[in-house]
């Protein structure tokens, strides 16, 4: 069967429109997706290359590090065996303390600045010492390390006697005892040092008496103060003994130790000083510093001359590794081992990592030759490098457009779809309110309250009706005498009904008020509803063609309906019933 002509041309017309703009948007869609297949090769290659150098750069970031201290050393002219050795050495000490091999190379370059002439084993020593002692006392590595190289200044020459390597050993040892014993720091130690300088040794004091000494002292100043005040003693000790009438000085003129110059002042002034002899020996020593060691120190001589005596007995640095290992994080250990691992790894093929990057680095130089000697094609690769960078953009551009729209059709198509929801919701919620109502009408049915209810709008019906054909009943029943008996009966049951169920007619009558009704609910009442005014008595009247007839007439001539009248019971209990249409 073909279709009609203005049809068939409709039809034509819609389907050459339709065609190319189809062929159109495939062409638009496949070329979006082959940009955008293109443009995820490229990134992911591109994150490829990227993951994999950052991959080998974290992996051989520990022999980076390592290899950029080990140049700072190595700047001040340390032999490569030397940084060799220094390398192990911080591995061992690394994965003895837990703590940082870098950090411990880093902290022999202020070694080999303040100590010249250090061997390989020297440097490996004084460096571990360093930081060994540093962990021991809680202070940091470049603290101990100037305390170090201040040290070695003022004990060069024990240090040159003992053996570099032995002394550092059991200046370390001595400070951790020190450190221990007079609840110090080695930070305060370095700074007691430092303010007390060569004065000691110069006076031929040894160094376990000056570091008692100035422990002892740091029981109630800082360690700079201490410093200070001893340094203020030796410097009067010499004229004190003339001004004093005492010898604090041996047959060779060289001073006494401490003990027996206290035990001197004593043995003169007892073992409290007052403020008169404070005074007189501060006129004799020259200063009130000296005083206040003497002072101090004079409070327990026998208790100095112990620490002295103690620190004198210290040949290595076990006490400073004791007390290391003692606040040594285990936690901390494994963390610096796999570092360590990774940094003797990696220095094994560094070299070759270099050597390849080195040679990339190399080629920068080679790139800005090649601008400066052919600025013209240069000028044209940027051209061309440019244009290949707007084609990229105007290609993301374009996906940016269609992926746009593709989400402008998701969005409008969510937007039908919630649109459809709430109307299913809508019809759904109107049959869900219909078949609670229906239920509720059944339930209000089955409650006997309800039931109460609807018999007495039955009743209210039943009686109206009777009333209404009231007339036609008494014509009717014009012969019978005793009607009257009945509808005086009728009148006094439904008073009966009105004295029962007073609240009910009262709430009948003040909803039809609030619904603009008005409703008596007495037989009164009920009689003017229905129109009729009064019931004249039936005497004297007498209905031909009896009863059958009548209420037949009456049916054929007379035709009313009554309405709906809604009963709401009291106490929230709702329930209605609607009055039939009643025909006469």
């Amino acid at each position: 069967m073909s279709l009609p002509q203005p049809l068939m041309f409709t039809v034509g017309l819609i389907d050459q429109i339709t065609k190319p703009i189809a062929k159109i948007s495939h062409s638009l869609n496949g070329l979006s997706s082959d940009y955008q297949t293109g443009t995820m090769k490229m990134a992911s290659g591109v994150a490829g290359i990227a993951a994999s150098g950052y991959a080998l750069q974290n992996a051989l970031m520990p022999a980076i590090e390592m290899d950029r201290v080990l140049g700072e050393v190595k700047s001040l002219g340390v032999r490569e065996s030397a940084l060799k050795q220094l390398t192990d050495t911080s591995y061992q000490y690394a994965l003895k303390y837990g703590k940082s091999a870098t950090e411990f190379v880093s902290s022999s370059y202020d070694i080999q600045s303040a100590i010249a002439g250090l061997n390989d084993a020297d440097l490996s020593a004084f460096t571990m010492s360093s930081n060994v002692l540093a962990a021991a006392t809680k202070s940091d590595a470049a603290t101990i390390t100037n305390y170090m190289g201040t040290m070695y200044g003022i004990f060069k020459n024990q240090a040159e006697t003992m053996g570099k390597s032995a002394w550092v050993e059991q200046i370390t040892g001595m400070t951790a005892q020190s450190v221990q014993a007079f609840k110090t720091t080695g930070s305060e130690m370095s700074a007691a040092f430092t303010s007390l300088g060569a004065d000691a040794n110069s006076a031929g004091i040894a160094v376990n008496e000056q570091m008692a000494i100035l422990g002892t002292l740091q029981a109630t100043m800082s360690g700079s103060e201490a410093g200070t005040k001893y340094s203020a003693f030796l410097a009067g000790v010499g004229k004190a003994q003339s001004a004093l009438g005492l010898t604090f000085t041996d047959s060779q003129g060289r001073m006494l130790p401490m003990v027996d110059i206290l035990t001197e002042i004593r043995s003169k002034y007892g073992d409290v000083i007052d403020v008169a002899e404070g005074d007189q020996l501060a006129k004799a020593f020259g200063s009130k510093n000296a005083v206040s060691t003497i002072k101090l120190l004079l409070t327990d001589i026998n208790g100095l001359n112990d620490s002295i005596n103690s620190l004198g007995q210290v040949n290595g640095m076990q006490k400073a590794e004791e007390m290391a290992m003692a606040m040594t994080d285990q936690s901390e250990r494994l963390a610096q081992s796999w570092y360590v691992i990774r940094a003797a790894w990696g220095a094994a093929i560094l070299p070759a990592f270099n050597d390849f990057v080195g040679l990339i680095a190399d080629m920068g130089t080679n790139v800005v030759w090649f601008t400066e000697q052919f600025p013209t094609l240069t000028r044209w690769i940027g051209y061309a490098a440019v244009a290949v960078l707007g084609l990229v953009a105007a290609g993301g551009l374009f996906t940016v457009i269609m992926g746009a729209s593709k989400m402008a059709m998701v969005a409008w198509g969510v937007a039908a779809m919630t649109w459809t929801g709430i109307t299913t919701a809508l019809s759904a919620g109107l049959s869900t309110l219909r078949s609670v109502m229906f239920a509720l009408n059944i339930v209000m049915y089955a409650n006997p309250i309800g039931l109460i209810v609807a018999a007495i709008a039955a009743a209210i019906v039943a009686v109206g009706a009777l009333i209404y054909y009231w007339d036609d009943l008494k014509a009717s029943f014009a012969d019978i005498s005793w009607i009257n008996v009945l509808l005086t009966g009728l009148e006094y049951a439904w008073k009966a009904v009105e004295v029962l169920f007073a609240p009910l007619l009262w709430a009948i009558e003040e909803l039809a008020d609030l619904a603009g009704i008005e409703l008596d609910t007495s037989f009164e009442g009920m009689k003017k509803m229905i129109g009729v005014e009064a019931i004249a008595p039936l005497e004297g009247k007498t209905v031909k063609g009896g009863i059958t007839q009548q209420i037949s007439n009456a049916n054929q001539q007379k035709s009313t309906s009554v309405g709906t009248v809604n009963v709401y019971p009291a106490k929230g209990d709702s329930s209605y019933m609607n009055f039939v249409e009643m025909h006469s």
